[in-house]
């Protein structure tokens, strides 16, 4: 990790991390809702049918479970992270893209990491990945204030943070509603989704970041 720099006088490039520089559908993302169903069946006290419809009305109002629990149940937010991120197992869950280094070496300008994940979570992938070193910082969902995308406020602070120009911005993702917010606030938006698409309102598309470099000319 290059570590935090003003990063407003060049292009800035914002990724997400899980299915974006990785896969989390095969093996880490049923682990994490495994173990936060866990967490809330035992914080709250509820069988496994109620937590689950919990997890869901928290997601469809707050956007994550975890707001939810913070607000209503007084879970502390750095006991629900560490207890639902299973980020001593990583090593053997998180599928790399062979070439993905290569690929980002090749897109010009400043690179932060922007997820709703924990912040050891995220190193941990990275370190895994082999692309730590090509990040110049890595804004995670305490950054944010547990705030999580889509919401503009860790936004907002990541511009503060890093001293960032919307303007001067690229978002890379692979989830289109958190793609719409850095639109609104001006950045220009690369999709990471099935090959083929292209949604309105997002200024390039790929279906894998291997293919960065080849939009890198829709986004001047």
């Amino acid at each position: 990790m290059k570590g935090r720099r003003t990063l407003a006088s060049s292009r800035a490039w914002v990724f997400d991390l899980d299915n974006t520089l990785h896969d989390a559908l095969l093996h880490i993302f049923p682990r994490i809702n495994q173990a936060i169903t866990a967490y809330v069946m035992t914080h709250v006290g509820v069988d496994e049918a109620a937590a689950n419809s919990l997890r869901e009305q928290y997601w469809r109002r707050y956007g994550a479970t975890l707001r939810g629990m913070v607000r209503h149940h007084g879970a502390d937010p750095g006991h629900f992270l560490r207890h639902t991120h299973p980020v001593a197992e990583l090593a053997g869950m998180v599928v790399a893209t062979r070439g993905l280094r290569a690929a980002l070496e090749r897109v010009p300008g400043r690179k932060v990491i922007f997820s709703n994940a924990p912040s050891a979570y995220i190193h941990a992938v990275l370190n895994i990945l082999g692309v730590t070193d090509l990040f110049d910082g890595v804004f995670s969902i305490e950054h944010a204030r547990y705030w999580p995308k889509p919401y503009p406020h860790g936004f907002y602070r990541l511009f503060r943070h890093y001293r960032l120009a919307p303007r001067r911005c690229v978002m890379v993702e692979d989830s289109l509603d958190n793609l719409r917010t850095a639109r609104r606030l001006g950045m220009k938006t690369v999709w990471v989704g099935p090959a083929g698409r292209r949604p309105a309102g997002v200024d390039a598309a790929v279906s894998s970041v291997l293919g960065l470099p080849r939009v890198l000319h829709k986004l001047k």
